[in-house]
């Protein structure tokens, strides 16, 4: 990566636009789904911002623009239509040492826009360095489509009751209570206008220390990633990835593990050069082990069976799902049903 992805805190910071006409005015929609102070830099604005002006939702500046009026701010907009003088505040801006966002100069840019997926408080940004501004709306459409329109206010809902959960529920069990939050009755009440039940049942398993759903066991799934190829991985692979607290993984799958949650605990199970590989029953037993502590254990394996696992959690009240790695002609997930 060129640029890394961050998410700046504007409420109650300058956010400088410097330019009048519709490109200014396009920056000034998108900073203004902020708590930013807005500030137009132009001598002349047009209709638009003049509206914003006058129902203080910015402030105006009509005077030189120098660096002392940029310094301290998080962030300025060069948006004046004319590259020549954008490139010239660019320039200045950077005496202020402020990220430069240059409309339509790339090269110029200390910060880039992004495609949002805007349901706040939950934001998606989607960012090509500047490269390719029509594919980031694509993936922006297809997020859209994924998410419910009103999932920002359940996640607002939870923000409340986060204090609630810490004291009514034990650290060991809030990652599954939140899991069914997110995945569970509470989630899908809230997708369909049920807001009140939701919150409802949200109360009711604060109240009673857990997730309704919550046996204080974790959950195993082996992943079969023959070849490590990270862009042939199934989607159920993916988020068994991303939910995962300890993965157990061959040496050759540094792509793969790229996929995955990046606090997971991560465990060579070899072969790998210096060493030899673990024989698949000591596999077997620490991932029991770890999914008896209520860990989602994640055995992301090019060749093993995983049949003595399987066995072994039978015998033990576990279940182990068995998740095709690779896409394209593989048989549907298989889960070995608890004795």
């Amino acid at each position: 990566m060129k640029t890394f992805p961050m998410f700046l805190k504007v409420a109650g910071r300058r956010v400088m636009v410097l330019g009048g006409g519709e490109q200014a005015a396009q920056k000034s929609r998108l900073i203004l789904k902020s708590e930013a102070e807005v500030v137009l830099c132009a001598p002349h604005l047009d209709d638009e911002l003049v509206e914003l002006v006058r129902e203080g939702r910015v402030q105006h500046h009509d005077g030189a623009i120098t660096p002392d009026l940029i310094d301290g701010a998080a962030l300025a907009f060069v948006a004046t239509g004319c590259p020549g003088m954008d490139a010239a505040l660019a320039d200045l801006v950077r005496v202020a040492r402020v990220p430069a966002n240059v409309v339509d100069q790339p090269e110029l840019c200390d910060a880039f826009t992004p495609s949002i997926v805007d349901r706040d408080p939950l934001v998606v940004a989607i960012g090509t360095e500047g490269t390719a501004p029509v594919l980031g709306r694509q993936v922006k459409t297809a997020i859209e489509q994924m998410l419910e329109p009103r999932l920002g206010h359940l996640a607002s809902l939870a923000g409340r009751m986060r204090p609630a959960v810490a004291r009514g529920v034990d650290r060991a069990r809030r990652r599954a209570f939140w899991r069914w939050v997110f995945d569970g009755p509470p989630r899908q009440l809230h997708a369909i206008g049920n807001e009140r039940e939701a919150a409802q049942a949200l109360k009711e398993a604060i109240a009673q220390g857990q997730a309704p759903d919550d046996t204080g066991l974790g959950s195993i799934a082996v992943i079969a990633a023959s070849g490590g190829i990270a862009d042939l991985m199934t989607l159920r692979a993916v988020r068994k990835l991303q939910e995962c607290d300890v993965i157990f993984h061959d040496a050759g799958m540094d792509a793969v593990l790229e996929l995955a949650r990046r606090d997971a605990e991560r465990v060579c199970v070899g072969p790998r050069p210096g060493a030899i590989a673990w024989p698949e029953a000591r596999i077997a037993d620490v991932i029991l082990s770890e999914a008896h502590q209520g860990h989602h254990v994640v055995w992301l394996t090019g060749g093993a069976t995983a049949n003595a696992l399987a066995e072994a959690a039978q015998g033990q009240g576990l279940s182990v799902e068995k998740v095709p790695g690779v896409s394209g002609g593989h048989d549907a997930p298989a889960r070995s049903q608890p004795a």
